[in-house]
């Protein structure tokens, strides 16, 4: 960097990220004639403005900012007129600009994006969450679940699981049969975070018809008649009972209206 050429001082009420990625890619047009590029983030009072527009006015620099916060925002502007050091505000023309445009009214909060980013990784974590204990793979999940649903083969475990991970719970489902014993895990946490789904005999049959078809075998095996079906629900009725557990007929239920009861069920435990 030229030691003479002019110093760009970066305020922010965030990171101050996005300021810099716009005044390096203006830089670089200058043939690295920019002497430094400092970067105050987080700033949060009207002090550090003072101080940084203060020495700002002892080189050759100018002020560029991203301040969503409008008492802040004023102080930098003022403080840069009063000593004469040029600045350029990144957000506020095309926050002005939208406005014209837009129904609603901006957030006006800091570091929005990275919150936004926050949740995004949040729902990721939850997905691989999910995957990683579907179908009883791990019974060491349901310990870290925030739900655990249960239920006979083809009441929409999986499915609802994946919907559920998508609003940021960690769900873990574990597939019921008679023949096998239910994971211990099951009795250690407490009842109101554990989902059993149930469904109509002859919706099952039906279901589990058509799955056996779509994998090219015949529709009469055992997996699909009724007394299995019957014994099945009758095995999980009992663990039902034996948890304590809410228990959800899935028969006329979409996806969505399901994993709706289960949010509503966490948010009031």
């Amino acid at each position: 960097m030229n030691e003479d050429g002019p110093r760009i001082f970066i305020v922010s009420d965030s990171i101050g990220e996005t300021a810099e990625k716009v005044v390096k890619a203006v830089a670089i047009q200058f043939n690295s004639d920019i002497t430094e590029i400092r970067k105050q983030s987080n700033v949060t009072d009207k002090s550090q403005i003072i101080r940084i527009i203060r020495e700002a006015k002892n080189y050759n620099s100018i002020v560029v900012y991203t301040i969503v916060l409008q008492e802040l925002k004023t102080t930098l502007e003022e403080e840069c007129d009063k000593y004469g050091v040029p600045r350029v505000d990144i957000l506020g023309p095309l926050m002005e600009a939208l406005s014209k445009v837009s129904t609603t009214t901006p957030k006006l909060e800091a570091g929005l994006i990275y919150k936004l980013d926050e949740q995004y990784f949040k729902r990721v974590d939850a997905v691989e969450f999910a995957v990683k204990y579907d179908d009883g793979k791990d019974p060491r999940g349901i310990l870290k679940a925030d739900v655990v649903i249960i239920g006979v083969s083809r009441t929409s475990k999986t499915p609802l699981s994946m919907y559920l991970a998508h609003k940021n719970y960690k769900v873990a489902n574990v597939p019921l049969v008679p023949e096998i014993s239910p994971p211990e895990e099951l009795f250690e946490i407490p009842a109101k975070r554990v989902i059993g789904l149930t469904a109509d005999p002859e919706k099952l049959n039906l279901i589990r018809r058509e799955r056996l078809k779509t994998l090219g075998l015949k529709d009469n095996a055992n997996y699909a008649s009724m007394e299995r079906i019957l014994l099945e629900l009758e095995h999980a009725d009992a663990l039902f009972k034996k948890l304590g557990c809410t228990v959800i007929d899935v028969s006329k239920k979409a996806v969505e209206e399901t994993a709706s009861i289960v949010i509503q069920m966490l948010k009031e435990a």
